[in-house]
């Protein structure tokens, strides 16, 4: 039944042009109209795909009727104006630069924090339009952004990795003293944490430097705040060797300086998520040495390290140690132990703590339940799960998107259409918003089985509901297209992401090309080619793929040896019959070359 349900989706978009039509629909995907570009618009999922009935098994109560935080602040501006720069923002044909900005005058749009944030919220993973729509604003005297916005500029720079033009606005803003009343400890904050999440450790650690030297931030609070900001940073990258070093470097030049617990924790954090427990537990010994209390986050943070990896008997022994101590634990000490229990499918004992857990003073949180059902989701009971949720109901807690999340992350493993799209739908009917992440997973799954209609309709209701299409969802998208041999609709979604200051992967870019050379589509292979070379990227490529025709070499010889193998035994028999007879030779050679 499922299966004539969405065959008859497919055929309610009929042909290519529904989706990718010529001439001026064929860039249709990245369309946007007026009155579903609002950013506090209901938004349903297209009915001309006809999806089956939504389950039952899976309880789906009213989320809660308060406002979302993150639009709360957008109120005072016209919708009209942020309708129009949306449009603007959807148009593929419109670059930053003179094009979007007589656009924009054209429209007679004037620049308002407030809209300008709602703007940056919406098109989060558009950084070189935001960069230009920022860059227009700074010429008008009129315009006053907010230390907020300056630093929404500041991080999609960052998460770009331009730090030239990051670093260009807070010259900009620093006076000869050093003072701004935009540039702040927060800005450096986030500067730091785009250099540690680019791997670019060096520049993370010259930030801080400048940062310290600067007349607002040389107090003890704001530098510390900083440092412990780039320690956090370091490790939660995977550079917890750097992070400790720069740790001794600093307690050499203040011989008198004892660090916070929070640094401690941090520190022992970093190692234990990268399985060094001597580390640690040395860490661990010099706190004591030192007379640092720890807290509950100290312990939570041990927990943790022991949890993953696979102690969960020795994180239980510092439950007990807690208590000896005279704190009393909390979810950030109890989490982590349910969820490496259920994580391990030990579901009984992860029951029992949470009994365990639900007789002390700080009862279960969210996370609590949502670590049970994940471990229910990853073993493939959603009965199970499905419990937990109603379970958390009784008790007052309301689910969120991440909680459904866990039960998208099983369909897409699985490969469960049907289901995936019956939650998706059934969520929306509730009243609930999904998140990026379940939007990734949808969309990972329906890649991933070639569902290229349902794929591009899910992608238009995703931007319709004030998310932008990102680095990991373009990059699917992409690779489908190039599967379904619709490779001027993969270049056009390339350069939609070279527009918007989304660099794509090397190996997208390498394949996409490779594609359009075997069909002799010069012209637009020279076309991504340019496109690439105009922005800064890597050029690593995983090292099973073969530049000459994209294929990995081994599987390439693979296939030239059974195609020799195939012409020696024709060459050497004519007659059906004797070559019949001859199979199980020719499995044989090629069972050798798998």
């Amino acid at each position: 039944m499922a299966a004539l349900r969405y065959s008859a989706a497919r055929h309610s978009l009929r042909s290519r042009a529904c989706l990718f039509s010529a001439a001026g629909n064929t860039r249709g995907m990245h369309s946007r109209s007026r009155s579903s570009s609002s950013s506090g618009g209901e938004s349903r999922p297209d009915p001309s795909i006809e999806r089956p009935a939504p389950p039952h098994l899976i309880p789906l109560p009213p989320p809660p009727a308060s406002p979302d935080p993150d639009r709360a602040r957008y109120f005072d501006f016209s919708q009209d104006a942020f309708n129009a720069i949306s449009d603007l923002f959807a148009n593929p044909s419109l670059a930053a630069g003179p094009a979007l900005d007589s656009a924009l005058d054209e429209a007679g749009i004037q620049p308002r924090s407030e809209l300008m944030e709602a703007i940056f919220a919406r098109f989060d993973s558009s950084p070189k339009l935001l960069f230009g729509l920022f860059r227009r604003a700074e010429k008008k005297p009129e315009f006053r952004p907010s230390a907020a916005l300056f630093n929404s500029m500041i991080n999609a720079l960052g998460k770009a990795r331009d730090f030239d033009s990051a670093w260009e606005l807070i010259n900009g803003r620093l006076q000869g003293n050093g003072q701004s009343m935009l540039v702040s400890v927060d800005t450096f904050a986030i500067m730091i944490r785009r250099y540690t999440r680019a791997g670019r450790t060096q520049p993370a650690i010259r930030t801080f430097e400048f940062a310290s030297g600067l007349d607002f931030i040389q107090n003890a609070d704001s530098e510390m705040k900083l440092l412990e900001i780039l320690l956090d940073s370091l490790c939660k990258e995977g550079h917890v060797g750097v992070g400790s070093e720069y740790f001794s470097y600093t307690r050499g030049l203040k011989s008198n300086w004892i660090p916070s617990v929070r640094v401690y924790n941090i520190l022992m954090n970093g190692w234990l998520r990268s399985k060094n427990l001597e580390c640690a537990e040395a860490l661990w010994a010099e706190m004591k040495k030192e007379n640092v209390k720890p807290t509950v986050v100290t312990y939570g943070t041990l927990v943790e390290g022991y949890c993953r990896m696979q102690q969960v008997e020795r994180a239980m022994e510092l439950i007990d140690e807690m208590k000896g101590e005279g704190i009393e634990s909390n979810a950030v000490a109890f989490n982590p132990i349910i969820d490496a229990l259920a994580e391990a499918g030990r579901f009984e004992e992860a029951l029992g703590m949470l009994e365990r857990f639900l007789v002390g003073e700080c009862g279960p949180t969210i996370s609590t339940y949502n670590s049970l059902i994940k471990g229910f989701c990853k073993a493939g009971d959603l009965v199970g799960a499905s419990r937990i949720i109603k379970m958390m109901i009784s008790r007052g807690i309301v689910p969120t998107p991440t909680t459904y999340n866990y039960f998208f992350w099983y369909f897409s493993k699985s490969g469960k259409i049907e289901e995936g799209m019956n939650l998706y739908t059934k969520m929306i009917e509730s009243g609930y918003t999904p998140d990026r992440l379940t939007y990734h997973l949808l969309l990972k799954l329906l890649c991933e089985e070639e569902r290229l209609e349902l794929a591009v309709q899910v992608s238009k209701e995703m931007k319709s509901r004030g998310l932008d299409m990102d680095l990991a969802t373009s990059t699917m998208l992409i690779h489908l297209l190039c599967r379904m041999y619709k490779f001027e609709e993969a270049v056009l979604e390339f350069e939609d992401m070279i527009r918007r200051g989304v660099v794509p992967q090397y190996l997208t870019f390498q394949r996409l090309k490779d594609e359009l050379h075997k069909r002799s589509m010069t012209e637009l292979a020279c076309k991504i080619r340019d496109l690439m070379s105009s922005v800064p990227h890597s050029t690593n490529l995983p090292s099973k793929y073969s530049r000459q025709g994209g294929l990995p070499r081994a599987r390439k010889m693979s296939i030239m040896q059974k195609a020799e193998a195939m012409s020696d035994i024709l060459k050497d028999c004519n007659n059906p019959r004797k070559l019949v007879k001859r199979r199980s030779s020719l499995r044989s050679v090629s069972n050798q070359t798998n």
